[in-house]
């Protein structure tokens, strides 16, 4: 019997953050988390620059191949499951809420739906981008509480000192509302073509 292609479409929100900052993808089913994590950075502009781990059900899946967070494991006692080995098509089903973190300092905490996994004649080979709204915040910026704090000095204080810093900091303007869909596209585009992210 031919294997059967599934494409699953993903709300994800950045959490704690109002209004919304949010994408909605569309992925192949047969990926590992491994994959979705890049697909998740390339959607919102985030530089992969940190650890990260998804938290699905009572499991949590993370960076096995990194020192960092076997040895933070090990010093914990957690049960860590490997992010590569972890199959979408395994993992979730419609109407499943799961969090992905990023960068365990700011805390970056991702809330992700599950919305449909439809058939397909064949897998799509790279992730899209269906629809989004605002832009990503700045990495580095404190997490949620640090980005609020970022925006109304931005907005309430413009030409005070620490409005300057914040934009020295970020070395270009800053416009919490910009979202570019077809960049974010061209670059998942791109990495489906160098064959990053596949493992």
């Amino acid at each position: 019997m031919a294997k059967q292609n599934h494409i699953i479409t993903l709300r994800i929100d950045i959490a704690h953050i109002e209004p919304r900052i949010w994408r909605r993808i569309a992925i192949d089913s047969d990926v590992s988390l491994r994959a979705l994590h890049h697909v998740i950075q390339a959607a919102f502009g985030w530089t992969d620059a940190h650890l990260h781990e998804f938290q699905i059900e009572d499991y949590t899946y993370s960076m096995l191949d990194n020192g960092n967070v076997l040895e933070s494991s090990y010093d914990s006692g957690e049960e860590l499951r490997d992010d590569r080995k972890g199959k979408l098509n395994r993992l979730l089903y419609v109407g499943q809420r799961f969090t992905y973190q990023y960068d365990f300092g700011d805390s970056w905490m991702h809330v992700i739906h599950v919305e449909s996994i439809e058939q397909c004649p064949e897998p799509m080979g790279s992730a899209q981008i269906i629809d989004g709204k605002r832009a990503c915040p700045p990495e580095d910026v404190g997490g949620a509480g640090g980005y609020n704090d970022f925006l109304i000095t931005l907005q309430d204080e413009p030409d005070s000192p620490e409005a300057k810093d914040y934009l020295r900091w970020l070395g270009d303007p800053f416009d919490p509302e910009a979202f570019d869909q077809r960049m974010a596209n061209a670059t998942l585009l791109r990495m489906a073509w160098n064959g990053w992210g596949r493992k």
